[in-house]
């Protein structure tokens, strides 16, 4: 069983950074491929970006291209995702997810899921 937590999320200003944490509530023995969507209030669940088992290949949504960077830390399998330049629009829950298989940008993709930590950006 390998359900994951998230943590690191807060309020802050417009331009600041944040680094999220999502790290599974059970000890595993494999590598995990990692993702991270968000969901704003009103709209449906976007995807952000994922990195592969290895942490070798990463991709993400174009809208936080060169602001936010995807990492994962294969020896406790935790996973990251550390925000800089964040801007309002950026003010959503965001939510970790894993597989031990190859993911996407679709949801369905992932096997495992956190229940998603706030983050929010002032203007």
């Amino acid at each position: 069983q390998e359900e994951l937590v998230e943590s690191g999320g807060g309020s802050v200003q417009a331009g600041d950074s944040l680094r999220l944490s999502c790290t599974p509530s059970e000890r595993t023995f494999t590598y995990l491929a990692m993702a991270w969507f968000r969901q704003a209030p009103g709209k449906e669940r976007e995807f952000v970006a994922f990195i592969s088992r290895s942490g070798a290949t990463s991709e993400y949504v174009e809208s936080v291209k060169d602001r936010f960077i995807i990492s994962k830390d294969n020896a406790k399998n935790v996973g990251y995702l550390q925000m800089n330049s964040l801007k309002p629009e950026d003010t959503a829950v965001y939510y970790c997810a894993a597989t031990v298989g190859f993911g996407d940008r679709s949801p369905g993709a992932w096997e495992y899921w956190g229940q998603g930590t706030q983050v929010t950006v002032s203007l």
